[in-house]
């Protein structure tokens, strides 16, 4: 008991000793934190002195110490900036020019979004925007795929919990339905922008990614006319030599539809890989518009024909700059995006 008596004695004393110090130099209030902080100073001692305390005393020594503990860290606080050196000299100008800025660039799926459009814009196509939170119908009824259609499982669907039937769109084509429905023929548009589809993150597939699809609807337009298009986009892209092919495919809305290859050589190691041995590399899916597609949205399909192309461009883009991962694309790594400036 004596023993417990005499330690609270010290540090009622400690705590006498800390609520008068006043020291007078920088050098002096260390000294006093080291005595009381520092692994030889008193708190370490009493901390380790409190382990022999019986332990229906602990309660008392513990409230006892951290209130010490406490008073000797909000001393120290309180007369730190009294001993703080206060730079002196003229205020900085604010509206300074910054002398060596690094001026932004455009990032690589802009760069190639922008020249899809502008190739496209060279020859008549528009542009039409719509909602990327979009509803079933027009992303999937309208488009030739009603509720019990095996196609929808083409497309993983994020939807939303706001309705049943509301869903991030998974193309674009939900874009060219509304525009269909507030235009008439005769109707050239391009339809750019981001979309969503529930796939595992890999180097080749992603979440999110952007598209750029195309509508030309007018009367007498044929598969012809869908293939010059292509074979001059794919030129003006790719090359004055480049050589399209188109392969039969399947897809709800268009009829008949195809998928569309460019020529991409067999001169390096990675065009074989990349081309499976082939030469031949897929860009893009095309088809002349299904009529059922035409009357959904109040296009008489007797009078009416049209064609519709989507490609991806992050698949563009990746051919011209030679990425193999898309996840580089979202990553903002600035060594990658500073080649692109």
């Amino acid at each position: 008991i004596y023993r417990n008596y005499c330690m609270l004695s010290k540090i009622d004393s400690l705590v006498k000793q800390v609520e008068g110090f006043s020291p007078s130099s920088k050098e002096e209030l260390e000294s006093f934190r080291l005595s009381y902080l520092g692994k030889k100073g008193h708190l370490t001692s009493l901390f380790n002195s409190f382990k022999k305390v019986p332990n229906e005393q602990k309660k008392e020594f513990g409230l006892a110490i951290n209130n010490l503990k406490n008073l000797v860290q909000t001393k120290i606080s309180s007369l730190k900036p009294l001993f703080t050196e206060k730079k002196t000299g003229p205020k900085p100008d604010l509206f300074k020019p910054v002398k060596n800025s690094s001026l932004g660039g455009r990032h690589p799926i802009s760069i190639v979004e922008q020249k899809i459009i502008s190739i496209f814009n060279s020859i008549g196509f528009g542009i039409s925007d719509g909602p990327e939170i979009e509803d079933d119908w027009h992303n999937f009824t309208a488009l030739n795929l009603p509720e019990d259609h095996p196609a929808r499982d083409m497309q993983d669907t994020f939807f939303v919990q706001i309705r049943p039937d509301v869903l991030l769109r998974t193309h674009t084509s939900s874009v060219q339905v509304r525009h269909m429905q507030s235009n008439k023929p005769p109707i050239r548009t391009l339809s750019p922008g981001r979309v969503y589809r529930n796939e595992a993150v890999s180097a080749r597939a992603h979440c999110l990614f952007h598209q750029v699809e195309g509508l030309y609807i007018d009367e007498k337009v044929s598969f012809s006319d869908l293939k010059q298009t292509l074979l001059y986009f794919a030129k003006e892209m790719f090359g004055k030599k480049t050589k399209i092919r188109l392969r039969p495919s399947y897809f709800p809305f268009t009829e008949p539809s195809a998928e569309v290859d460019i020529y991409w050589g067999l001169e390096t190691e990675s065009d074989y890989r990349i081309t499976k041995n082939t030469g031949w590399l897929e860009i893009l899916g095309c088809g002349m518009v299904d009529p059922n597609v035409l009357e959904n949205c109040g296009i008489d399909p007797k009078k009416y024909s049209g064609y519709a192309f989507g490609m991806g461009i992050e698949r563009i883009a990746m051919l011209l700059y030679g990425i193999d991962d898309i996840r580089l694309f979202y990553e903002n790594d600035v060594r990658f995006l500073k080649q692109f400036n």
